[in-house]
């Protein structure tokens, strides 16, 4: 998948990963996808309770070759 935005937050901790997605989501469309790239180990879990508790969809979660964690987020 092709994501339409793309965040990177690698070497933040929580809560700011959460806090610049939620920035960055707020400037799409609903159905566009934000792809999130974190180093924090929380944000898997964050991520998942925040669309959750939001509404948005968290399309796909898992780790690049470096280590890092891609999320990806549509919008609702």
């Amino acid at each position: 998948m092709i994501p339409d935005h793309k965040l990177d937050v690698s070497g933040l901790s929580c809560p700011l990963p959460m806090l610049r997605a939620k920035k960055a989501l707020a400037t799409l469309t609903s159905g566009q996808t934000l792809e999130v790239i974190a180093t924090d180990p929380a944000a898997p879990t964050d991520f998942e309770a925040f669309c959750r508790q939001t509404g948005n969809v968290l399309v796909e979660s898992g780790q690049t070759d470096d280590g890092k964690f891609r999320l990806v987020l549509r919008r609702k």
